[in-house]
């Protein structure tokens, strides 16, 4: 009895008869495909795919705040459908160098998006988009309806 308990020394089944190993070998196979041609240590300032973003809501207004490094302004676009806001564009990096006996030249593209989807009540009329040092800031003004009054709730003891 104490023998079947050991991992060595007993035939080792194979993945036909063994459903835990065969459910093994599935869940490998599904991780391989989904970060296949995704490098595993990215080369230092890469962009991700999906850039970093915050999302604050104050009682006038949500404001979205995304980090563009290294991106044009005129390779960004902003969008506003069916209550989800949508950041989409592209970063282009072009480096050449050239010394005595030595040239290099490297170029990376990449595409990306970021949607979010945003609470009822925003005045899609007054909505901006401001782009400064790498950081997008969209600003979601309220309208009045929505905005929050805030109000004192009274907090009594269970009996």
């Amino acid at each position: 009895m104490f023998r079947s308990l050991m991992p060595f020394g007993r035939p080792v089944e194979s993945a036909s008869t063994d459903p835990m190993l065969s459910l093994q070998r599935q869940v490998n196979s599904l991780f391989e495909d989904m970060f296949r041609g995704v490098p595993a240590f990215p080369e230092r300032g890469t962009f991700a795919l999906e850039p970093s973003i915050d999302l604050k809501e104050t009682d006038d207004a949500v404001e979205v705040e995304a980090e563009l490094p290294g991106v044009d302004k005129n390779d960004i676009e902003v969008t506003l459908e069916d209550g989800t806001l949508t950041i989409k564009g592209e970063k282009k990096v072009e480096k050449e160098e050239s010394k005595a006996g030595y040239y290099m030249s490297e170029r990376r593209y990449g595409s990306f998006l970021r949607s979010v989807g945003l609470p009822p009540g925003v005045d899609v009329e007054k909505i901006s988009a401001d782009f400064s040092n790498g950081v997008l800031k969209v600003t979601l003004p309220k309208i009045p309806e929505a905005q929050a009054k805030a109000r004192r709730i009274e907090v009594k003891t269970a009996k």
